[in-house]
């Protein structure tokens, strides 16, 4: 029999979510330097939860990497031919 999905602990809930609880949004706003402990608990400002793209900044960067070798590839080899 498999567990109902409310009773899963909080370790298997990791994934993304686009709605934040009040304590996640607070503790964000406490990160940001946004929020202090004299202000209101209601009519919190909107935080931003973006999802993160591990690893796409390097596969961009190792595209363009081996995109300009081959450049300088071609550029040696037409540099030969013209001798």
């Amino acid at each position: 029999m498999s567990i109902d999905s409310s009773l899963k602990v909080k370790g298997a809930l990791t994934r993304h979510r686009n709605v934040l609880t009040r304590a996640e949004r607070i503790e964000k706003l406490k990160e940001e330097e946004r929020w202090s402990e004299d202000d209101s608990l209601l009519g919190l400002p909107k935080v931003a939860h973006r999802k993160s793209h591990a690893g796409r900044k390097a596969k961009e960067a190792l595209a363009g990497e081996e995109a300009e070798a081959e450049a300088a590839t071609e550029t040696t080899a037409e540099e030969v031919k013209t001798e």
